[in-house]
């Protein structure tokens, strides 16, 4: 049942109108939501594993050790990382795009939960943060495979926890910011649009000198490149100073794209 909204709450509004700290109110209600789909779940992460045990084991039998800015590794240690940022995208775009768009467009459910406390930035929030808890598993399980093949026994490889969370979010903020600006369903082929050739071009299954010189501009700026760079310098246990650059522009993205989608969120709710 939608609930009508006053009409004089404006997109206006102070910043406190638009966050009231409830976000986690969200997180939960998407637990809730999905505590028998334990498989839905678990699939996002099947298609990475799969590529990451038979790629590592056939291409990396032919390749042998790559040699690289962290220093010199395996095929199915340079391969591990890439696919499991590719993961963080895929899952973090999921769950901030289709579901999203549903829940703004025909279930009208963020008009029931702006008539609660919660703001536009507490829901904006809430659905990243799922997002974040869902990514955190994912990582967890992924980097557990990563040490069990002996590709990432680094004590450097535990803050590539963190790094993959940030990853998670970063893309949930671009996917949700881009999903309030969608009009119908047919809009949702143009982030698969974006998202398949990001996965492909930034790094993850070869090294950006194997794209030709002018591509490498565009390749990095691409924010997967910087995803995949910095859990790849962070499990290889050579980490570099200029990752934090990297983990710097994830954190812009997350934070603007919070910013744009609580706003984009008020104007078309609160209108």
């Amino acid at each position: 049942m939608t609930v009508p909204l006053s009409r004089h709450r404006r997109p206006a509004l102070p910043l406190r109108g638009l966050y009231a700290g409830r976000a986690r109110s969200v997180v939960r209600r998407a637990a809730r939501a999905h505590r028998h789909q334990w498989l839905d779940l678990l699939a996002g992460l099947v298609e990475p594993l799969c590529y990451l045990l038979v790629f590592g084991a056939t291409i990396g039998a032919l390749a042998g050790d790559m040699e690289t800015e962290f220093g010199p590794m395996s095929y199915t240690a340079f391969l591990g990382p890439g696919l499991l940022a590719s993961a963080m995208m895929s899952s973090a775009v999921a769950d901030t795009s289709f579901k999203v768009l549903f829940r703004l467009r025909h279930s009208r459910l963020y008009d029931v939960l702006l008539a609660t406390p919660l703001g536009p930035v507490d829901i904006a929030l809430g659905e990243m943060g799922w997002a974040l808890v869902r990514g955190a598993g994912y990582a967890g399980v992924f980097l557990g495979v990563l040490t069990a093949l002996g590709e990432a026994r680094t004590w450097w490889a535990l803050l590539a926890l963190p790094a993959a969370v940030l990853t998670a979010f970063a893309f949930a903020a671009l996917g949700m910011t881009v999903t309030t600006f969608l009009r119908n369903w047919k809009d949702l082929d143009l982030i698969s649009l974006a998202t398949m050739p990001m996965a492909l071009l930034s790094t993850t299954f070869f090294p950006l000198s194997a794209y030709p010189a002018a591509l490498h501009p565009f390749v990095e700026a691409v924010p997967l490149y910087h995803a995949v760079r910095l859990l790849r310098g962070l499990c290889s246990g050579a980490p570099t100073p200029d990752l934090l650059l990297n983990a710097g522009y994830l954190a812009l993205i997350a934070a603007v794209g919070v910013l744009v989608t609580g706003r984009r969120l008020a104007t078309l709710l609160l209108d």
